[in-house]
């Protein structure tokens, strides 16, 4: 049986690879070994950077709801308790968003908030 050579399946995969790590600093760019580790840890730090993105989106949103409840007298807390009392189903992205843009829609908001607590 004749022997068979892996040449140019490696030099794709060694391709695929480098390109990834194009704009890398040093061997990291140039050595197919050393791109590999780079690649692989890259793709490993943006997929937990994906997932983290979420959490910091929704810090921020919490945030901003906070800040603005407090200038209606309340906490955030009391303010989504409230909320979930009176039955009002807005998403903290959406909260954060009016709490911003439409600060009075956010004050009507925290005064159902504050009619369901008291």
């Amino acid at each position: 049986m004749a022997r068979v050579k892996g040449a140019l399946n490696a030099k794709k995969k060694h391709n695929r690879v480098l390109k990834l790590a194009k704009g890398y600093r040093g061997a990291r760019s140039k050595q197919y070994r050393v791109a590999k580790q780079s690649v692989m840890r890259a793709l490993t730090s943006s997929y937990a950077g994906r997932k983290e993105r979420k959490r910091q989106f929704r810090q921020l949103w919490i945030a901003r709801i906070n800040a603005a409840a407090r200038m209606n007298g309340l906490s955030y807390s009391k303010l989504m308790h409230g909320l979930k009392l009176a039955g009002v189903e807005v998403n903290r992205k959406m909260l954060s968003e009016m709490a911003i843009s439409n600060p009075a829609d956010f004050t009507a908001l925290c005064d159902v908030a504050k009619a369901k607590l008291a």
